[in-house]
């Protein structure tokens, strides 16, 4: 009988291993091919820019999306409109008061399938010194081996979305009520993300 333990314990092993759940993919930026963009009105123009520096996690998997987690911090002193007087404007005080609270995070709590590509990310988002509770739109465009980086799996995600600046306190509303720069924010992400097979 001893002859057949070891096939035994090996078929068993198998088997055991085969009842654990997969590990959801933990992604890293692609910061080549990434982006946090925004664009709010001015007088009658849009003025777009974005947030250069961030990091954070993403784990996902589309089949089993209650896994999936989303913590993203940006460095707001990153933020680049194209024009250095601008930014260091929204660096002040007056609006995002960088020196004080020198990061913006998410932090999610549960995401949910919606139908398709579209999902939905609930969770914090922290802004100055206003924490709200919001759900986030992400389109997943799917995941496959990279082309030109092999040993790699890249996965696309976009989110977009208005948000109220003046209810994170972006501003007193001096400038709103001027008519010179609008209190919704057009929200811009997309994403490459990486990770190894």
């Amino acid at each position: 009988m001893k002859r057949f333990t070891l096939p035994i314990l090996i078929a068993l092993s198998f088997l055991f291993l085969g009842m654990l759940p997969l590990q959801a993919a933990t992604y890293e930026f692609d910061k080549a091919h990434s982006s946090f963009r925004f664009g709010v009105q001015h007088i009658y123009s849009t003025v777009y820019g974005q947030f250069d520096d961030y990091s954070g996690k993403v784990v996902f998997d589309p089949a089993r999306p209650t896994d999936a987690v989303f913590h993203i911090s940006i460095e707001v002193k990153s933020i680049n409109t194209g024009i250095g007087k601008r930014d260091k404007h929204l660096r002040s005080a007056d609006f995002f008061d960088a020196n004080k609270y020198p990061q913006i995070t998410f932090v999610s709590s549960a995401v949910k399938h919606i139908e398709g590509a579209n999902y939905e990310i609930n969770g914090t988002l922290t802004m100055k010194d206003v924490s709200k509770d919001i759900v986030l739109p992400l389109v997943f465009h799917g995941s496959k081996d990279h082309p030109m980086d092999k040993g790699k799996i890249v996965a696309g995600f976009d989110i977009n979305m208005p948000l109220d600046r003046l209810a994170y306190h972006v501003g007193d509303g001096k400038f709103y009520k001027m008519g010179i720069v609008g209190k919704d924010i057009n929200i811009f992400v997309s994403l490459e993300m990486l990770t190894s097979k």
